[in-house]
């Protein structure tokens, strides 16, 4: 996969946008590729959340050109003996701290190699200890869009033996009658994205979700409920997501992230 002319670094990490860590590590980027075009993805991944920054991840990396180059920087282990890695797919490149961020992606992808990110000829002469999003991820990716080869940046690694994480699942104990799941985070409007994924529901039933003590039918879109009332239906990620019409279902309905539901059919 040769390098793009202008080749497309997408940042996700969950650094928020009230400090400078994003801003330093696009100045990282531009000063070593400034012919980088770079996009942010998000920067509000729960703060810590792996898991939810690995689901993110997977669910949008397809949108991107064939050839990108992803840092996805989700690292409570920063500093620690944990690795930088990056993997290359069939149409992509993924930068990340080896501590499960790239599950979903090692899982759902082809995967043709992996290294470790320590050559220092490809990270900046002075590292921080708690920031590797701008001394390691952000350097390594910029040399990446300039050309290098990825076997440059490290030691080859076998993919197998990468970190993986539990991911929240969706799953049936009677053949597809109901569905178990789990809320995986909740977006700026306050609607609860769920780990049951619209696709195992049969088309010809009627389905509800159940989450706490509410029980929300699944409409198609929020117009088909009344408005502050509740409703499911099928997100753009392909999951059942649970919202308040011109509301808050986080607030509204008091769940939280990591709390059961349960899609039943009628």
């Amino acid at each position: 996969m040769p390098a793009p002319a202008h080749p497309v670094i997408v940042l996700m990490t969950d650094f928020g946008i009230t400090d400078s860590y994003v801003g330093q590590m696009k100045g990282v980027i531009l000063s070593i590729a400034p012919e980088a075009r770079i996009i942010d993805l998000t920067h509000a991944i729960t703060p810590q959340n792996i898991a939810h920054g690995a689901f993110i991840l997977t669910k949008s990396a397809d949108f991107f050109p064939e050839g990108s180059i992803f840092v996805s920087v989700v690292d409570p282990g920063v500093g620690t003996s944990r690795n930088a890695i990056a993997v290359r797919t069939e149409r992509a490149l993924f930068l990340a701290p080896d501590n499960g961020m790239l599950t979903s992606i090692l899982q759902s992808r082809s995967v043709t190699e992996a290294v470790t990110i320590t050559d220092s000829r490809y990270l900046l002469p002075v590292r921080s200890s708690t920031f590797h999003g701008r001394d390691v991820f952000s350097p390594a990716a910029a040399h990446l869009a300039s050309g290098l080869p990825i076997e440059s940046l490290g030691k080859k690694i076998d993919p197998a033996e990468c970190t993986r994480i539990p991911m929240p699942e969706c799953h049936s104990a009677d053949n597809g009658k109901t569905w178990e799941g789990s809320i995986i985070y909740t977006d700026h409007f306050g609607n609860l994205v769920t780990s049951l994924d619209a696709q195992l529901l049969d088309r010809s039933k009627k389905w509800h979700v159940h989450a706490g003590k509410y029980r929300h039918p699944v409409s198609r879109t929020y117009g088909d409920a009344a408005d502050q009332q509740p409703l499911a239906y099928t997100g753009s990620f392909g999951m059942i997501e649970i919202a308040v019409r011109n509301g808050n279902a986080r607030e509204t309905l008091g769940l939280k992230d990591g709390d059961p539901v349960r899609a039943e059919s009628t």
